[in-house]
């Protein structure tokens, strides 16, 4: 008997579980700016499922141009970008009337002793360290907004 033959009725005989699917309010839309596209895939994805809309950017510049064509609710940024820094991205989105008070979150692979506090002084309201940690990153905004 082949191994593919002894293995194939134990997956015929296994239940099939559907994943549960639920509907979730929207919680507004949130804009993810990464210049590594694997990270803003996975920003992205952390996002949706806790109920966001989102758009991604790859760059400081473009992310400023989406944010100039629509409003977001949230912000989540990389520091180290090449060109302009998450940093600099958050002091030009802070300085427009409509991004004032909005939750923005770092996201980095800097941790050194004064990276948080950079990140607080340039407007962000969350400094979080990479790897990010999914339920990290939906209770900082959830803070931030609540």
């Amino acid at each position: 008997m082949s191994a593919q033959a002894a293995v194939a009725p134990a997956f015929a005989e296994a239940p099939q579980v559907e994943p549960e699917f639920q509907l979730r309010e929207c919680r507004g839309l949130a804009l993810v700016v990464d210049d590594n596209p694997d990270i803003t895939e996975m920003l992205a994805a952390v996002l949706r499922h806790a109920g966001y809309t989102v758009s991604a950017a790859h760059s400081a510049p473009d992310a400023l141009n989406i944010a100039l064509a629509k409003h977001f609710d949230v912000v989540v940024s990389d520091i180290a970008m090449p060109g302009m820094t998450g940093h600099e991205l958050a002091q030009v989105l802070r300085a427009m009337p409509e991004y004032r008070s909005i939750p923005m979150v770092a996201v980095t692979g800097f941790d050194m002793y004064d990276d948080h506090d950079r990140s607080i002084e340039a407007g962000f309201d969350f400094h979080l360290s990479k790897p990010i940690d999914p339920v990290a990153l939906t209770r900082a905004i959830y803070r931030i907004r609540h």
